[in-house]
């Protein structure tokens, strides 16, 4: 069994990303782009100069919301997720509030090839087990690729965290907590059934993130 990663890269220039990806991939199964860090005119440029590697890529455009960084308005990041949808990354994560308020671009990302990741994310806390289903389930409806984050205050939010796995049914549940709680929870989701894990090349881009290099250390310990 293969544990893999996928290295987020955050970069704030077109040149940086396709360099950053470059020596990810060397390291890493999957990268994450997130094309929210660049101004909104780079994102098409750089869809170009990294086509060949996006079958290996998740491309993510967060709002400021959601904890992201794009600055634009909600129509432009509409109208810039179709044009990723046009390039058939890996995976295109959507959040599921985003999904959950806009059919006409459900409708528009069905009729491409773009295989969607929805996801969610708590910045504050760990919702309780029955709320965590829920969710599970309802994002469901709109692709089997789901991502569930929370935010881990004890040990307790991050098993709690993980319980998910147990009850994901036919879904592609990538689920873990953020924070120092829910260090241990971004190893163990891959244990679980994750497809993959977020892992950082070098500083964390997110709380609590280890880098590529310590997640390939601790799961080749099993060999």
């Amino acid at each position: 069994m293969k544990y893999k990663t996928c290295v987020s890269v955050a970069e704030k220039t077109p040149q940086k990303v396709k360099q950053t990806l470059k020596t990810a991939l060397k390291k890493s199964d999957f990268v994450e782009i997130r094309l929210d860090f660049l101004k909104i005119e780079q994102i098409p440029q750089t869809l170009e100069l990294i086509k060949k590697d996006l079958k290996k890529s998740v491309c993510t455009l967060r709002p400021k919301t959601e904890g992201g960084q794009f600055s634009g308005n909600e129509k432009e990041r509409i109208a810039t997720i179709k044009l990723i949808a046009e390039y058939n990354p890996f995976l295109l994560d959507v959040e599921f509030n985003t999904l959950k308020k806009n059919s006409s671009l459900i409708k528009y990302l069905k009729s491409t090839k773009t295989k969607l990741l929805v996801s969610w994310h708590d910045f504050k806390k760990t919702p309780n087990s029955a709320e965590l289903k829920k969710k599970m389930n309802q994002m469901s409806k709109f692709s089997n690729f789901v991502k569930i984050v929370s935010t881990a205050k004890s040990t307790d939010d991050s098993t709690r965290m993980l319980e998910l796995y147990s009850k994901k049914g036919k879904n592609n549940l990538i689920a873990f907590a953020m924070g120092d709680f829910g260090r241990i929870s971004r190893i163990l989701c891959l244990y679980l059934g994750s497809p993959y894990t977020y892992v950082s090349l070098g500083k964390a881009v997110a709380p609590g993130q280890f880098s590529v290099d310590e997640v390939n250390k601790i799961t080749n310990l099993k060999k």
